[in-house]
Parts: structure tokens; C-alpha cells; sequence
């Protein structure tokens, strides 16, 4: 009984020692992004190709809208033969499904510029997370902007955001 509680006792220790021993960081990436200066000319570029989709729109909405009106007025006096009522009634349900049209392109080629303006963000920050963890000995560096991270204890992890902010400068 003795021999097994020793055996036990040296089997364990070294367990012990082992998990003391290991390192973890963490960082809260979201904030390293919003601080780099290509985040800035990132979201300027956004906004100024946000801001021509939402001019074209708008010029479209417009003219959409006057036509729209003149119809209505049209209609109203009863001033237009059927089959120019009709064309134009045609003509304006034509111009809607362009003007969704274009606001879901415009949607999604916004989507896509921002992905390709943050990809070389997002890698340079991953590529210093990388480098980091390995000049500190670190297993896992943890990134708390994650939602699926539900619990870091801080005192024990290294926050490592000032070593990975050094780096990528």
C-alpha cells in the first residue's frame, strides 16, 4: 500500500512540475487592428467607395422618383393612351429591379474590397502573433476579440499586445 501511494506521489509530481512550466499568452487582436495606420487608409478608401455607390444610388432614386411622379401625374389627367401607360409603367418596374440590383452589388463588391483590404492586416497581425509566440515559448496565445474563447484567467496567461505591437513595427 505504502509502494503504490510513492509510486503515485513520483508519478504525479512530475505532472506538477510539468503544467507550472507551461506559458500562455493572450491578446485582444481587434485592438492592435484599429491602431495600425493601414487600418486608417483602409477605412478611408471604404468610405470614399462607399460614398460613390451611395451618390450613384441616389442619383438613380432620384430620377427613379421623377419619372415615377410625372407617371402618377400623367395617370391622373388621364392624358396618356394605354399602350404608352403601359410602357411607361413597364419602363418604371424595370428601373426598381435595376435600382435593387444595384444596391445588391453594391453591397457585395463593398464586402469584397473590404475583405481585400483587410487580408494584409489581419496576416501581418497573425504573422507577429506567430513570431511572438515563439520567441516567448508560449503553447497558445488566445485572442479575446474571439467570441469563442468563453474564459481566459489573465493572471495567468501573458498578455503579449505590447510584444506583438513591437513586432509588427
Amino acid at each position: 500500500m505504502l509502494k503504490k501511494i510513492v509510486l503515485s506521489v513520483m508519478l504525479i509530481l512530475p505532472m506538477g512540475v510539468i503544467a507550472q512550466t507551461l506559458k500562455f499568452g493572450h491578446v485582444t487582436s481587434q485592438d492592435l487592428v484599429v491602431e495600425m495606420p493601414e487600418y486608417k487608409k483602409a477605412e478611408d478608401s471604404l468610405k470614399a467607395l462607399q460614398d460613390k455607390y451611395a451618390e450613384e444610388f441616389q442619383r438613380s432614386q432620384d430620377e427613379f422618383a421623377k419619372k415615377a411622379q410625372q407617371f402618377q401625374q400623367d395617370m391622373s389627367e388621364k392624358t396618356l393612351p394605354t399602350n404608352i401607360a403601359e410602357r411607361r409603367q413597364k419602363e418604371l418596374q424595370d428601373m426598381g429591379q435595376r435600382l435593387e440590383a444595384f444596391q445588391q452589388e453594391a453591397m457585395q463588391s463593398m464586402q469584397k474590397a473590404q475583405m481585400e483590404l483587410m487580408a494584409p492586416i489581419y496576416e501581418k497581425i497573425n504573422n507577429a502573433i506567430q513570431k511572438v509566440g515563439k520567441q516567448e515559448g508560449l503553447i497558445y496565445i488566445f485572442d479575446l476579440s474571439s467570441n469563442s474563447i468563453p474564459y481566459v484567467d489573465t493572471a495567468q496567461s501573458k498578455d503579449v499586445s505590447s510584444l506583438i505591437k513591437a513586432e509588427m513595427k
